[in-house]
């Protein structure tokens, strides 16, 4: 494992990063704390989402969800003030 100074991992940051695919790298500041630095590959992108399956959802389902939303009441209330002005 390469140790780096805080100064000097700053410094060669490319590096620093380049050696980190390959094996954690060790980074020490002069108050005595130490971070170390590991390549981590994603397991999945968050905006990965689940197929639908169009064979049991239609247009005309989709449709429907979004004139259903289009007319609930809370789309249409104003925001309450959170001040009251003063006379």
């Amino acid at each position: 494992m390469r140790v780096y100074t805080f100064s000097e991992a700053r410094q060669k940051f490319a590096e620093v990063l380049d050696r980190a695919r390959d094996e954690a790298v060790m980074i020490t500041r002069r108050n005595g704390e130490t971070f170390v630095l590991s390549l981590t590959q994603p397991k999945s992108s968050p905006l990965d989402l689940p197929k639908v399956d169009r064979g049991r959802v239609t247009t005309d389902d989709i449709v429907k969800a979004v004139r259903f939303s289009r007319e609930q009441p809370w789309r249409d209330k104003p925001q309450k003030q959170t001040a009251q002005k003063k006379k």
